[in-house]
């Protein structure tokens, strides 16, 4: 696999922010969104075996691991491997993936983080709609969140496949430096919708340029 980093750090996004996670982050991505804040992964990266990656996450003492990217699916057959052999080790596995890729072919056991671009992004378009369909009650379901139009968007798509009811937990990012994090909240009060906001808060601690953490 092409892998970008390993590191331990404080979750910073999710219903799992503030705590202890190892990151895989692995390298390359099929999108470029336009608020992307991990350009660095799109190339580079150090090629290893899962039983090399499995091996330096065994060093850390945490129990939950995050596949990310760049697009963990690009590299569909190696990080699905992954993904299963860490399962099958009892961690606590999720993957967070970019939702223009058919992220069924995970481990079940994975939870998934499932990315939907919306228009201030200008990926919308790459949006892979039928793993809405197929979500697990545990799974989660990411809107990164530029302007009212893509607040609006999001909560076209939060109705349209029954997102509330089905589960599969709504979550609310603003991009950072973009929005106002009062603005968004008072979005999210005022519409009613039964979702999570969420601050990057890696960036709270380290700084919004810093990577490895």
């Amino acid at each position: 696999m092409r892998i970008t980093e390993i590191f331990y750090s404080i979750q910073g996004e999710s219903s799992f922010a503030g705590l202890p996670c190892v990151f895989v982050r692995l390298t390359w991505c099929n999108l470029r969104c336009s608020w992307c804040d991990s350009e660095y992964t799109f190339t580079g990266g150090a090629d290893m075996s899962i039983d090399q990656i499995i091996e330096e996450v065994r060093k850390y003492d945490c129990r939950l691991i995050e596949i990310t990217g760049g697009e963990p699916l690009v590299q569909k057959r190696e990080c699905c491997e992954l993904v299963s052999r860490l399962c099958d080790e009892n961690y606590t596995v999720l993957v967070e993936t970019g939702g223009s890729l058919d992220a069924s072919v995970l481990d079940p056991r994975a939870i998934r983080i499932l990315d939907v671009k919306c228009p201030g992004s200008g990926e919308s378009q790459s949006n892979f709609w039928p793993n809405l369909e197929k979500l697990n009650p545990w799974d989660e379901i990411k809107f990164v969140i530029r302007d009212r139009d893509d607040f609006d968007f999001a909560l076209e798509v939060i109705e349209k496949y029954r997102l509330c009811d089905r589960g599969a937990y709504p979550l609310f990012s603003p991009v950072w430096g973009a929005v106002e994090f009062k603005t968004l909240a008072d979005w999210v009060l005022h519409s009613g919708v039964h979702a999570r906001m969420q601050l990057q808060l890696h960036k709270f601690i380290w700084g919004p340029d810093v990577k490895g953490v």
